[in-house]
C-alpha cells in the first residue's frame, strides 16, 4: 500500500526519517535536512541547486556583458582625458615648455 498523506511519507534519502515537507518541483518528500527554504517555497537540495546554477549562469552572462562595457568606457574615457591634456599641452607658450614662466612668476612674488 502506497502511504499518502504526509505523516506516513519517509525522506527520499533517509528512508529511517520521517518526511516533513514534499519538495513543489519534484514531487519527492524528504525530512527536515534535506529540505530549504527559498523565496518563500520549501525545496530540496537539487532543486534549489538548480535554481541556484541558473541564475548563477544569467547572472555571469550579464556581468561579463556590463563588465565589457564598462571597461570599454573606462578605456574611451582615460583616452579622452589623456587626449586633452596632450593637446593643452602642445598648445601651450613655448616659454611654458622652457621654465621661463616659473622664473618669472618666481620673480614677480619677491
Amino acid at each position: 500500500m502506497i502511504a499518502t498523506s504526509i505523516a506516513e511519507q519517509r525522506c527520499l534519502r533517509h528512508p529511517m526519517r520521517e518526511a516533513v515537507a514534499r519538495c513543489p518541483a519534484c514531487k519527492c518528500s524528504f525530512c527536515r535536512e534535506c529540505i530549504a527554504e527559498h523565496e518563500d517555497r520549501v525545496l530540496c537540495a537539487d532543486c534549489l541547486a538548480k535554481i541556484l546554477r541558473a541564475t548563477k549562469q544569467r547572472s555571469s552572462i550579464l556581468a561579463k556583458i556590463f563588465g565589457v562595457i564598462f571597461g570599454l568606457i573606462g578605456i574611451a574615457t582615460a583616452w579622452f582625458f589623456f587626449y586633452s591634456l596632450g593637446e593643452g599641452l602642445a598648445r601651450a607658450p613655448v616659454s611654458f615648455h622652457d621654465g621661463t614662466i616659473w622664473e618669472n612668476l618666481r620673480a614677480e612674488d619677491e
